[in-house]
């Protein structure tokens, strides 16, 4: 019986593999129709060092939409750079009130076996207390999955894979 999983890992060389969807979500090739927000970050590991060698991949709910002539309407994925740093151009939601998240994140880096599940909603959203996925998150646990405003039309998050700052992660059955 073979000892190899799904999850089985050869690299990291997810830089190279997967250049061609990073090419295909960079920024000068997307077209947006409507409001459109900035979403950037950090991704840190335990000891709170940026990650360098991450793969942020997002599917944005409203994309299809709003991305009619994009070539993978509703998808971005980018590495994190040299100081872990990210950053995603998406569709801002419509409504903009809705409990809703922007964002629906996997997560690739150095050391994870298995990649992992988060989602990412916006502080201003007013109907977050209605948010039937952030009614399931200890309320004590629920900041961790909203991006802060940071200036007009862009917002804030960090990505952190453990500590007490630990984005809240999911698990899909």
């Amino acid at each position: 019986m073979s000892k190899i999983t799904t999850s089985q890992t050869i690299g990291p060389f997810s830089h190279e593999a997967w250049k061609w969807a990073t090419d295909a979500t960079l920024p000068g090739s997307l077209k947006i129709d409507g409001p459109s927000i900035l979403v950037s970050g950090v991704i840190y590991d335990g000891d709170g060092t940026p990650i360098n060698d991450a793969q942020i991949e997002a599917w944005i709910p409203d994309g299809a939409a709003a991305e009619s002539e994009h070539a993978i309407p509703g998808f971005r994925r980018v590495p994190s750079g040299a100081d872990g740093e990210f950053s995603m151009r998406v569709p801002l939601p419509q409504p903009a009130t809705r409990g809703e998240p922007v964002m629906y994140v996997t997560v690739f880096a150095r050391g994870l076996v298995k990649h992992q599940f988060t989602a990412v909603f916006l502080e201003d959203d007013t109907g977050l207390a209605q948010s039937t996925i952030l009614n399931q998150v200890p309320e004590a646990r629920r900041a961790a999955l909203l991006a802060r405003k940071s200036g007009d039309a862009q917002y804030h998050w960090d990505i952190w894979m453990q500590t007490e700052k630990e984005t809240v992660f999911f698990d899909y059955a």
